[in-house]
């Protein structure tokens, strides 16, 4: 069904109407002013109820696709409500500044199982929608966009594959208390012209907390990025925010493979938090799979970027053929203007399995919600396969470790690479690395590699301390010659 058969379907009293962001925030700040109300139970029991199997038999019908006879190269499906999806979120088309939400209608949907199409649609709505575009080539439509679920979503670039997401917000994510997820309630899509690359979507946020307004101008391509304007209203104070919140999955790499029995090499869907602070330190944070939960800080003034990455790249990194780890997005969060003095807060959840994300990172502001506070703030997301450190400095191209050869002592094995003008040698350079408790003991240079990589090592003697803060830096003429490595090591 395209957008125009949409249009024919509205009631009589249902006239687009007229449409803009300063709508959404208008709305946003009314809600916040205000107690919190639920999304209303409109659902059907029946669908609130539908297994995991059940759900996957209920598609969108590929004929129905939204602007599929417009003069615009991106497309739009819809996801049926039902199953974890129980709250139904209002979708409008806005073309000329005007806005007509989408019926629902069961016409727009293929159902495996006959006994699953709705009698009655009334209060069903959409749990959310994908876009696509030709971004792998000129000959198909495909997937590169995903709103579904709170205010979860994910894109990915040209020939990667789905795996972190990102949210609208985190809040007191991994606090005693529980989480809070707030979620987004409607949504307006701006019909791109003739030619426009881009697709902007503008989202309507609530929960208990806080109420807010975003836009996002998605650009799909060989790196898709996301230019996201956020205004905040909140209801209440004392609560911890995160901004920019990135959400993936970390099982083991190559500093915890020895705990999993397992045929790969490594199973992520990013292996590292990167930064870049406001002073111009690049920072890599290998990951962790943790045996309890780890929430570690990084504080900061006016960061230049952070994010979750995946930088190996080769199957055999992982010798998945399935899952395609070796294709999945990295995501870099560029700050827009000036977010001042915080710290990016990186939490780390124990799994077992690969099915679950445990991994959490965002902006956390020093300045604390206040009731009856506004926050705006902008930011550019970068869905990539590639964002290393300036070509100035080395960067951490693996980290391993496992046993020295008396199997005593932890030994940590690094490699450098360099992505530009920094020399891949170890003349003139200087390794410095520190931990927070126990002693390091033989730090050194390599001989040259078959990769062409720097590799250093060095040991841990916890000395009995349980953990460790470990810190190593390549320096040469006293200045930075690779970014700063970063691990928490912990006995179990």
């Amino acid at each position: 069904m395209s957008s125009e058969a949409f249009a024919q379907q509205q009631p009589e009293d249902s006239a687009a109407a007229n449409f803009s962001f300063d709508q959404v925030v208008a709305e946003a700040k009314r809600l916040a002013s205000v107690a919190y109300e639920p999304p209303p139970d409109t659902l059907p029991s029946f669908y609130e109820d539908l297994s995991y199997d059940q759900y996957r038999t209920i598609w969108f019908d590929p004929k129905a696709a939204i602007w599929s006879d417009a003069p615009t190269d991106f497309r739009l499906d819809l996801f049926h409500p039902g199953f974890l999806y129980k709250h139904p979120v209002s979708i409008s088309l806005v073309s000329d500044g005007k806005a007509v939400e989408l019926p629902f209608s069961a016409d727009l949907f293929e159902y495996g199982e006959p006994e699953l199409r709705p009698q009655n649609t009334e209060g069903m709505g959409f749990a959310g929608f994908r876009a696509r575009y030709p971004i792998n080539s000129p000959e198909a439509h495909q997937e590169f966009l995903v709103f579904l679920g709170a205010s979860y979503f994910r894109a990915v670039a040209r020939n990667q594959v789905y795996g972190l997401s990102a949210r609208g917000l985190a809040i007191d994510t991994g606090e005693m208390s529980g989480e809070e997820f707030p979620a987004f309630r409607r949504f307006w899509i701006e019909q791109p012209g003739p030619g426009d690359d881009t697709l902007v979507i503008n989202a309507l946020l609530d929960s208990n907390s806080v109420a807010g307004a975003y836009r996002f101008a998605v650009t799909p391509g060989a790196e898709t990025t996301t230019e996201v304007t956020s205004e905040l209203f909140f209801r209440r104070s004392s609560m911890k925010v995160g901004l920019a919140p990135l959400t993936s999955m970390f099982m083991f790499g190559g500093i915890n493979r020895g705990a999993f029995d397992d045929y790969r090499r490594a199973v992520h869907d990013t292996e590292g938090l990167q930064m870049l602070t406001g002073m111009g330190e690049w920072i890599w944070r290998p990951l962790d799979n943790p045996a309890q939960l780890q929430i570690s800080g990084f504080a900061d003034v006016d960061p230049r970027g952070f994010g979750l990455m995946q930088r190996s790249r080769a199957y055999e990194d992982y010798l998945d053929a399935e899952a395609k780890y070796d294709r999945r997005p990295s995501l870099w969060i560029e700050p827009i203007g000036d977010w001042g003095q915080g710290s990016v807060e990186l939490v780390e959840i124990p799994t077992d399995t690969e099915f679950n994300d445990n991994i959490v990172a965002y902006w956390r502001p020093a300045a604390e919600a206040k009731e009856g506070g506004h926050w705006t703030f902008a930011y550019r997301m970068r869905w990539t396969s590639d964002v290393t450190p300036g070509p100035e400095v080395l960067y951490v191209a693996s980290s391993r470790a496992g046993k020295n050869l008396r199997q005593e002592r932890p030994l940590f094995v690094l490699d450098f690479g360099s992505s530009g003008e920094a020399a891949i040698s170890s003349d003139g350079m200087e390794l410095q690395v520190s931990a927070s408790t126990g002693k390091i003991l033989n730090p050194i240079f390599h001989a040259g590699q078959p990769t062409g990589l720097l590799r250093v090592s060095f040991e841990l003697d916890p000395e009995g301390a349980e953990l460790s803060e470990l810190r190593l830096l390549l320096t040469k003429a006293g200045k930075p010659a690779s970014e700063t490595w970063l691990y928490r090591w912990t006995s179990e």
